[in-house]
């Protein structure tokens, strides 16, 4: 359907994930001979017309498709919230990169809530679009980050920094 009538966020879509996977050509969404109700996930190798089952992509490509497709279909097919639990895991370092980039660009549209442990995606966003949670007393403590009383350590480090150094908590123990 998003080939078919979505064409330019088709194409945004397969550009993203050619980002990270640059032999990936394109998806193939043909019907299956028993069961036309039913499309299988196969996609073509840049350079051949062979084509390439699920099987062949890596855990960390495959959740950076299915994240790409939520993030970046039409607005009419998002939903109003979308929620992220650890999207970085298995990703390649710079695939975190453009996954933070797709975040931000979907939360002008619907609210985006991601819980991560990753520095480099913690590096993608500002101290007041952070809310660290740490237990304490028995429950879950939600603080915002503020730039004010950050800006200090902000000269010299990344938010993500702030975190491995234990600066900002959200850390056992801290």
């Amino acid at each position: 359907m998003l080939k078919a009538k979505h064409e330019e966020e088709y194409n945004l879509i397969r550009n993203t994930i050619r980002r990270i996977a640059p032999f990936f050509d394109d998806f193939v969404l043909e019907p299956r001979a028993l069961n036309e109700e039913s499309i299988r996930l196969e996609w073509k190798h840049k350079g051949t017309d062979t084509f390439f089952g699920v099987s062949s992509f890596s855990d960390g490509t495959l959740r950076f498709i299915a994240l790409t497709v939520l993030l970046l279909q039409p607005n009419r097919f998002k939903p109003s919230v979308i929620l992220l639990d650890e999207p970085e895991l298995g990703l390649h370092p710079s695939a975190i990169t453009v996954l933070g980039a797709l975040i931000r660009q979907a939360s002008l549209d619907v609210q985006v809530i991601i819980s991560t442990q990753s520095p480099t995606l913690l590096d993608m966003f500002e101290p007041e679009e952070v809310v660290v949670v740490q237990q304490g007393e028995g429950s879950s403590q939600f603080v915002r980050l503020e730039r004010e009383g950050l800006e200090e350590w902000l000269d010299d480090f990344s938010l993500g920094e702030l975190w491995e150094k234990n600066e900002i908590g959200g850390r056992p123990g801290g």
